[in-house]
């Protein structure tokens, strides 16, 4: 087929058409509303659903019943309206019931700005419902990779059972680049775990709102260890000999790869960690280097710095970590330059 030239929103849309999904729910929030959109046509072409929830309460709701019955399916929203379906997110989990989540991350905290941030991250890998539970988080920092993610991230989510973050922002979701999309993959609702109702007598599988109590938790931890044990994703750039190495994803990171051939060409040995997974975070890509590198800096698109203190865990006090929080725009790549000669000029203190 080749590449084509489409929007973030809408390729990551069509990547999930292509990938066997047949249902979206959801609610109209900028900067995600083009995906939103896009499937409110794409959907019914193919014999699949699309429903536009009242509230963004509603629509995880109705993704949690049709995520029971084996098909494929998906919600979309941002910062606020992300909010909002936390609780029912919690309730897939509890059920080990699969389904994607995309989080087309704007900026700031309350109602916040419709611009690009990265201000989800906590929300998105500690868990932002109630509860004892964990989801895989994937980071895509170009278009072709949101692609990429969408077909994954329906594979993990049913072969862990567990709902899956994708997470986005206002930049990757607004700009245009060329992308190859996946041929088109059969449906097959027909999983061993799926709800079918009444049958010759017995019920093939049965949810309730109940928790499982300790023999369940016990499952829901070994499901987590293996996650974290098989699923840690990330991008190493120029790391064996970097003095400093940056640690970015989404939109920093493409800032952070051209930082990184700026500075080796003024002679500042930089390298970098893109993490693909922020949950499970990649702490195995910092084995080989925390004891190599003179500092880390994580860059990050938020008002105060989340990501750093999994850099920080990661890292286990081997260097000094720093963050550069850019705020509501990209960091600047002059920026993070001039922070790298600050912290081996020893004039930045560290923030772990």
């Amino acid at each position: 087929m080749g590449k084509v030239l489409m929007k973030g929103n809408e390729a990551l849309a069509e990547a999930a058409v292509r990938a066997g999904c047949r249902l979206y729910c959801g609610y109209p929030i900028t900067p995600q509303t083009e995906l939103m959109e896009y499937l409110s046509g794409r959907l019914p072409e193919v014999g699949g659903q699309f429903v536009q929830a009242e509230s963004e309460v509603s629509a995880i709701s109705m993704l949690y019943g049709a995520a029971s019955t084996g098909y494929r399916v998906i919600t979309a929203s941002s910062g606020p309206g992300f909010s909002l379906k936390q609780e029912g997110i919690s309730y897939m989990a509890s059920q080990n019931l699969p389904g994607v989540i995309v989080d087309v991350c704007r900026y700031g905290s309350g109602l916040g700005l419709i611009c690009p941030g990265q201000g989800d991250y906590f929300q998105a890998t500690k868990g932002g419902g109630h509860g004892d539970y964990r989801l895989p988080v994937y980071a895509p920092h170009t278009l072709q990779e949101c692609v990429d993610l969408v077909t994954l991230a329906f594979e993990k989510a049913e072969e862990y059972l567990t709902p899956v973050i994708l997470l986005t922002d206002g930049a990757l979701g607004q700009m245009m680049e060329g992308v190859e999309l996946p041929e088109m993959q059969p449906v097959d609702p027909d999983k061993p775990w799926a709800l079918k109702g009444k049958g010759e007598g017995e019920y093939r599988f049965l949810i309730t709102d109940a928790y499982g109590g300790p023999a369940y938790d016990e499952g829901l931890r070994k499901k987590y260890k293996q996650i974290e044990d098989r699923e840690q994703r990330w991008e190493s750039i120029e790391t064996e000999d970097a003095d400093i190495i940056l640690v970015a994803y989404g939109t920093s990171a493409r800032i952070c790869k051209r930082a990184v051939k700026m500075g080796r060409a003024q002679g500042i040995r930089l390298g970098l960690i893109r993490p693909v997974t922020l949950w499970p975070f990649p702490f195995q890509a910092f084995r080989p280097v925390r004891d190599t590198a003179q500092a880390f800096l994580s860059v990050e698109m938020s008002a105060i710095g989340q990501m750093v203190e999994d850099v920080a865990l990661a890292v286990k006090g081997k260097a000094p970590v720093h963050v550069y929080t850019a705020g509501m725009v990209p960091p600047k790549e002059q920026r993070i330059l001039t922070m790298a000669r600050e912290i081996l000029d020893g004039k930045l203190e560290e923030v772990f």
